[in-house]
């Protein structure tokens, strides 16, 4: 058996513009960090028959490779060349369609344990090169590049995408004090509302190919920000961080019309009034998850969401990356 574990994470700045709609004109900028919260991936070698199992939210039992309906599993065992008696079961400290990179979180750790199944080890980055080419190329998901990269790097890092879509990958190693701050000043909280970007992602991709101004400026402004943001954590002025945060939001609106909603700006609102200084949702928006910047009255912001039916998210930090965690082949 073999068991990978790999992280999810929290974009801090550049959110959307990892994606080739603008990084092949202007190029992408991302600073993100991983949680200590994790998509896991369970590979076994059946002895009795030669079927493909495949367990998620449902079971599936297949003859052929050809008959498997999860595109991405489908996907990686065709690029690793594995057409028989395997099964393999995913389990996750997070749902589904809540903007913390679940898909390219599965589509690392699946890789990385076949490779491992395989007894080919390949490296971090050549699992999200990987990742990206079945997610971006193959199945032809309106997504970017920073999720896979992410999840296979871990950490603080930041992600700096060339024209011609190349990724340069830069760890950033913070002081302790100052990771301590971010753990503990960083609030984040589970909406209950799962949702499927593919939809907003589609919309924002749209806008950008057809240059519609107020998108490419929004994004031309978050992608500054990104640059701020990162000279603000490591300098240690975090405190900061809740004003380019509230900037952000607002002109990750303009994105598109799926951003936000009633229930989201209503929520926002009352963690403004309740200790936060600025916050921002997870992923394309919608829904999912809400980090949120408060640097004094964390208790009150913690009432007031739980008031509001959020649940708080406990977390540290995972340098580690995608990894190994068992293997017994």
């Amino acid at each position: 058996m073999i068991v990978s574990r790999t992280p999810f994470r929290i974009t801090l700045g550049g959110g959307g513009t990892d994606l080739p709609s603008y990084y092949k004109d202007h190029g992408g900028f991302i600073f993100s960090f991983c949680l200590s919260k994790y998509m896991y991936v369970c590979i076994n070698r059946p002895s009795a028959d030669e079927l493909i199992r495949l367990k998620y939210s449902i079971s599936e039992s297949v003859q052929s490779l050809s008959e498997l309906k999860h595109d991405i599993a489908k996907a990686c065992l065709e690029r690793v060349g594995i057409d028989s008696q395997i099964e393999i079961a995913s389990l996750s400290d997070i749902p589904a369609g809540s903007g913390l990179g679940s898909s390219s979180t599965y589509t690392v750790g699946l890789l990385n344990a076949l490779h491992s199944f395989n007894g080919d080890y390949k490296s971090l980055d050549f699992l999200a090169k990987e990742a990206c080419t079945i997610e971006m190329d193959i199945l032809k998901k309106p997504m970017g590049k920073q999720d896979q990269y992410l999840a296979a790097l871990g950490g603080f890092t930041v992600l700096e995408i060339d024209k011609d879509g190349t990724v340069k990958s830069k760890k950033i190693n913070l002081e302790k004090s100052i990771m301590n701050d971010l753990n503990r000043n960083l609030l984040i909280f589970y909406t209950g509302q799962q949702r499927k970007n593919n939809k907003i992602l589609k919309e924002q991709d749209d806008s950008t190919k057809n240059n519609k101004k107020e998108v490419l400026n929004s994004l031309h402004y978050i992608k500054e920000s990104g640059y701020k943001i990162l000279d603000i954590v490591q300098s240690g002025n975090i405190d900061e961080l809740g004003v380019m945060f509230k900037d952000h939001w607002d002109m990750k609106k303009k994105l598109s019309s799926g951003v936000t909603n009633p229930v989201i700006d209503s929520i926002y609102n009352k963690a403004l009034d309740n200790g936060a200084t600025g916050g921002k949702i997870s992923g394309a928006g919608g829904g999912g998850f809400f980090t949120f910047y408060c640097n004094k009255e964390h208790q009150k912001l913690r009432e007031a969401m739980k008031a509001e039916g959020l649940k708080e998210l406990e977390y540290s930090f995972d340098l580690d990356g995608s990894k190994i965690i068992a293997n017994h082949r």
